[in-house]
């Protein structure tokens, strides 16, 4: 079947399968390689992207379900050779380790932070609570996460 998917601000229109993942039209068909798969099972959450600004495990979504609809992936937190405020926190905390949940954990960031820009801290282990870290205890993505609200409040604060 054709298909096109609105994937960080462009269309992209292929010949796939009717029941290819969307994890795998975004990594395999988009060549966009920062969405993880990591379980097929939506335990892990490292294959979170953004569906019309709600999160999304992309491994448990057929791309045909998301014609129509705008998929954000990490790749679209990046602007301008600027840092997503949810990377730079990232970064700034020490939050990254192996590296593998921090796609979905990203996505899971900006989504909350979009909804609630002042989170708590429970409020942002919630949010997290679907994604599976082997690496860390969850306290510098925490960390990460109020980093990156409160350098967000700052900069609207400036301008």
């Amino acid at each position: 079947m054709q298909l096109t998917i609105n994937i960080n601000g462009k269309p992209i229109t292929r010949e796939v399968e009717p029941r290819q993942l969307l994890v795998h039209f975004i990594r395999d068909t988009a060549g966009l390689t920062g969405t993880h798969w990591g379980c097929d099972t939506s335990n892990c959450g490292a294959c979170v992207v953004l569906m019309d600004g709600r999160p999304l495990k992309s491994c448990t979504a057929l791309a045909a379900m998301c014609e129509g609809h705008e998929i954000q992936t990490v790749e679209s937190l990046e602007s301008s050779g600027r840092l997503d405020p949810v990377q730079q926190g990232f970064h700034e905390t020490h939050a990254l380790h192996c590296g593998f949940c921090t796609p979905g954990m990203l996505m899971i960031a900006r989504a909350l932070l979009n909804e609630n820009p002042n989170p708590t801290e429970q409020e942002i282990r919630t949010a997290i609570s679907g994604q599976i870290c082997r690496c860390t205890g969850y306290k510098n993505i925490v960390a990460a996460i109020r980093w990156a609200a409160e350098h967000e409040a700052a900069t609207k604060q400036e301008v």
